[in-house]
């Protein structure tokens, strides 16, 4: 099917088995320009998702998630069984059958404009990516930003796609209103082992040149050194190159965790590792034996060699987890771009004298 000549006001009800759960799929699109890819439209009857008993744990308690599934197909993905829910696995489908909330930004408006909302910290990338390749032809993220900002709710990004490059005046927009966390996934730093790995992604090269790019444009973004691959980037020599390349790039902070893998992602990714690095099985099997988590004693070892090595390149400093309420800053020159991303009855209550 082309892009072009389909009507999005209606479902359909000739789709996967498993996409009729959603009850409001309006059609699904393939492209040769996304190849091997197939995307599922739907429309979203809900944009906010509460993170039940976060308020402890987390600093944020909602996200926003504008897809589901990931065409950066990183073999060790945490969320791929989410696609289970819907009958479709977590192996390939995960990587090559995309579900798009497109009427996402619309729906959080409504959202944002209700009474009772809190104004609560709310996070885009904690499920999967909201600038994966699909981005670029949806554009769900510029009007989600503007409807964050605009209704003085704070919010994080955390993602692997160079595609935020193209929404930075708009984030330089939206901090002038509320705080405005950025941060850039990036694991490996070996390009043959990232290519392996995470084979959908931008390069290391590029993703570290969008977080440069976030720090001239005056805005501070982590570095999220996750997850470290046991056996494969915990040596010094790797852990070292990372985080000189991470300083230059001038990030604010770096955020590190082992691997962990939780079903589905530990399906995959042993079956890559298989494939890949067969002299590592047996000791990975013993590694996770009783769980997702890599041991204790595996992560202590992981800090006592990672501390020393954010000292040296300046990069222990911590990270800061924003718990703002989100009180409205006062209002500066980048209101005209929120505006224009918004309905027009949402923007004439951001730049009422425009409307």
């Amino acid at each position: 099917m082309r892009w072009s000549g389909q009507e999005i006001e209606v479902e359909q009800g000739d789709a996967l088995p498993g996409l009729v759960k959603l009850s409001s799929l309006v059609r699904s699109v393939q492209t040769p320009e996304f190849a091997g890819i197939t995307f599922h439209e739907v429309l979203a009857k809900s944009a906010l998702n509460h993170v039940p008993g976060a308020a402890n744990a987390l600093p944020f308690g909602w996200t926003i998630n504008p897809y589901r599934g990931c065409s950066h197909s990183c073999v060790y993905c945490f969320a791929r069984n989410t696609h289970s829910y819907l009958d479709l696995d977590a192996g390939k489908d995960f990587d090559t059958q995309i579900i798009v909330k497109v009427n996402v930004a619309e729906v959080l408006q409504k959202e944002l404009a209700r009474p009772g909302w809190g104004r609560h910290p709310v996070a885009l990338g904690t499920n999967t990516d909201p600038y994966q390749r699909a981005e670029g032809r949806y554009r769900l993220m510029p009007g989600i930003i503007a409807a964050l900002a605009a209704s003085g709710t704070p919010f994080s990004i955390l993602t692997k796609g160079t595609l935020l490059r193209r929404d930075l005046p708009l984030l330089q927009a939206a901090a002038e209103r509320v705080p405005v966390e950025l941060s850039m996934s990036i694991a490996v730093y070996d390009d043959e082992l990232q290519q392996s790995v995470e084979p959908g992604t931008p390069s290391t090269a590029a993703r570290l040149a969008t977080v440069r790019a976030a720090h001239e444009a005056g805005l501070a973004c982590a570095v999220f050194v996750m997850p470290i691959l046991p056996f494969l980037t915990d040596t010094i020599a790797h852990l070292d190159r990372a985080f000189g390349m991470i300083a230059e790039a001038g990030a604010a902070s770096v955020v590190y965790s082992a691997l962990h893998l939780r079903p589905g992602a530990r399906e995959w990714y042993l079956a890559w590792l298989a494939r890949e690095h067969p002299e590592l099985v047996g000791r990975y099997a013993d590694m996770y034996r009783a769980g997702s988590y890599a041991p204790q004693e595996y992560r202590r070892w992981l800090a006592g060699r990672v501390r020393p090595l954010l000292r040296r390149h300046g990069l222990d400093r911590p990270t800061r987890l924003d718990r703002s309420t989100g009180v409205v800053r006062a209002r500066g020159v980048g209101d005209g771009l929120i505006a224009a991303e918004l309905s027009p009855a949402a923007a004439a209550a951001v730049q009422p004298t425009l409307f």
